[in-house]
């Protein structure tokens, strides 16, 4: 599944060119009483997002017991185009970012598995891919959880800053 997730763009391309090489999901769905992004000022609060994949299909399953290291880590991944997709649907571009600010990420895992900034690295790479080292890697915490929603293997929820006026 990793071929459809490039690791690597033209540096000369904005992040706006660079998603459209991708399969973005559909931006991030309500499941309860919250909305997807609240922006004020030059601020884009994204709620937590799950690994959605572009048919629509959640990947589940526990860290630590029926998904490895690398397949979380390529959830994170995936959770983090829903996360560009959710914020390209408040902000119209995502050439309106100008970083990220903080991630925090929410790993589903056994009591044995210790490695959850790892998993987390799957959005943090996808995003500093996007808008480039400087402006796509933002502060972080990566912990793990009991349990997540549908027994999704990540949660990640966002900070980014965005340009002023950004909000359509």
């Amino acid at each position: 599944l990793w071929e459809f997730l490039p690791r690597y763009f033209c540096m000369s391309e904005s992040p706006e060119q660079k998603v459209q090489k991708l399969p973005l999901p559909k931006p991030l769905v309500p499941v309860g009483v919250y909305v997807p992004c609240v922006i004020t000022g030059n601020m884009a609060y994204v709620s937590g997002c799950g690994p959605m994949l572009p048919d629509g299909t959640l990947i589940k399953g526990r860290v630590g017991r029926e998904v490895d290291l690398e397949g979380a880590k390529y959830a994170a991944r995936v959770t983090g185009l829903v996360m560009l997709a959710t914020l390209r649907s408040y902000i119209g571009s995502l050439d309106n970012v100008v970083r990220v600010v903080k991630l925090l990420g929410m790993v589903n895992a056994t009591s044995e598995f210790t490695q959850h900034p790892k998993v987390i690295n799957g959005c943090s790479e996808l995003f500093g891919d996007v808008f480039g080292k400087e402006n796509g890697i933002g502060a972080r915490s990566a912990v793990g959880m009991g349990t997540l929603p549908d027994n999704i293997p990540v949660e990640i929820e966002g900070i980014f800053e965005i340009k002023p006026g950004s909000k359509l």
